[in-house]
């Protein structure tokens, strides 16, 4: 715990876009929930334009609008 999972439109990422981004989201999620590096996991999940209705906005932001810290502006 925690595991944080991001689900974004498929783009190819560098190794050091990749490393950066992996990087900077532990390091806060470690500093927020006072948690060792080492405890933390992050998935990356490239989802289709075309599917993010179905697979990402309704069953994750939709129907979890209580949940969200920050809402999309779409």
């Amino acid at each position: 715990m925690p595991h944080v999972t991001i689900q974004h439109f498929p783009k190819s990422l560098t190794a050091e876009q990749r490393s950066r981004l992996v990087e900077q989201v532990t390091a806060a999620v470690r500093e927020a929930f006072e948690v060792e590096e080492r405890v933390i996991s992050i998935a990356l999940a490239p989802v289709p334009p075309e599917d993010w209705d179905a697979r990402v906005y309704q069953p994750e932001i939709a129907a979890h609008r209580e949940e969200l810290a920050k809402a999309p502006g779409y």
